[in-house]
């Protein structure tokens, strides 16, 4: 019994010895750790947010492959258009003619504002309907188009991106959907447009105690 035991521990140890390391994990963890950065910033985790966008980048920097290292620094933009700030996304610009990639540049062209109809086709599927009427400034349809997108974080961005042409029910439907996955900064942005568009004084005030609610510590 005890010349089988050793000869399984004996094979165990050789097996893990010899495995290989996995091709591109590296990637793997750079993206599992920009989806917990994802949600531990728009929950307003900011010392989470921040120790998983490191972690992201510095896995993203272990090829020379730039392409996930774009991805985090477009994310990234991204994520801050999507709360209501204005950004040029300088990071992705600085590393652009390394990363070499014109499908990342058509998404950085759509978050700026600037897509060109030649691009639309390089955009992840669920952004190209929105894209179109984008581009064709038909925003009635673009506001149907983000109530159709099935992730939150694309409908967060896609209503930003027009936020002074959003519908009331796109509207709603955004601080119902930011609330539901606990996206605390969507929540205070789109509650603090919610506020502009109304003229109603008793609303006003209401969501005014809400923001401020939702910003106090206590």
């Amino acid at each position: 019994m005890s010349k089988i035991y050793l000869y399984l521990i004996t094979a165990i140890l050789f097996s893990a010895c010899s495995l290989e390391p996995i091709p591109n994990l590296w990637k793997y963890k750079s993206a599992n750790a920009f989806n917990s950065y994802t949600n531990n910033y728009l929950r307003s985790n900011d010392i989470l947010a921040k120790n998983d966008l490191k972690t992201a980048i510095k896995h993203a920097k272990m090829g020379s492959d730039l392409t996930a290292l774009s991805r985090i620094y477009l994310g990234v933009c991204a994520l801050n258009i999507s709360i209501g700030e204005e950004q040029e996304c300088n990071n992705y610009k600085n590393i652009s003619d390394v990363a070499n990639s014109n499908e990342l540049d058509a998404y950085y062209s759509l978050i700026t504002s600037n897509i060109q109809k030649e691009q639309i086709n390089l955009l992840p599927k669920k952004y190209q309907n929105f894209a179109v009427n984008l581009y064709n400034k038909n925003f009635l349809k673009a506001n149907d188009d983000i109530l159709n997108m099935k992730k939150a974080t694309s409908q967060l961005l896609a209503a930003a991106l027009i936020k002074d042409k959003v519908t009331k029910e796109t509207r709603d439907t955004i601080i119902d959907v930011a609330s539901f996955n606990g996206y605390k900064k969507a929540v205070i942005f789109w509650l603090g447009e919610a506020r502009e568009a109304t003229n109603d004084k008793h609303e006003k005030q209401k969501i005014s105690k809400k923001i401020s609610i939702l910003e106090s510590d206590e």
